[in-house]
């Protein structure tokens, strides 16, 4: 069964179910998925911390 990325899902973890995530949260502004923060961040915190429609980007997220 596949994974499905949630707004609870960490940045860390969205990119290990879906190797294109860093592409689709770099194109929402999201340029340090390197960081210590992507570790714990989830993506419903990265969304609103920089003004992304989360619906729209874990709709992007889950098409792979």
């Amino acid at each position: 069964m596949e994974k499905k990325i949630t707004e609870n899902t960490t940045i860390f973890e969205a990119i290990q179910i879906n190797p294109n995530a860093g592409d689709i949260l770099m194109s929402y502004g999201m340029h340090c998925l390197g960081c210590a923060l992507a570790h714990g961040e989830t993506v419903g915190e990265a969304a609103e911390v920089h003004g992304a429609d989360l619906e729209k980007m874990l709709e992007e997220l889950n098409n792979f």
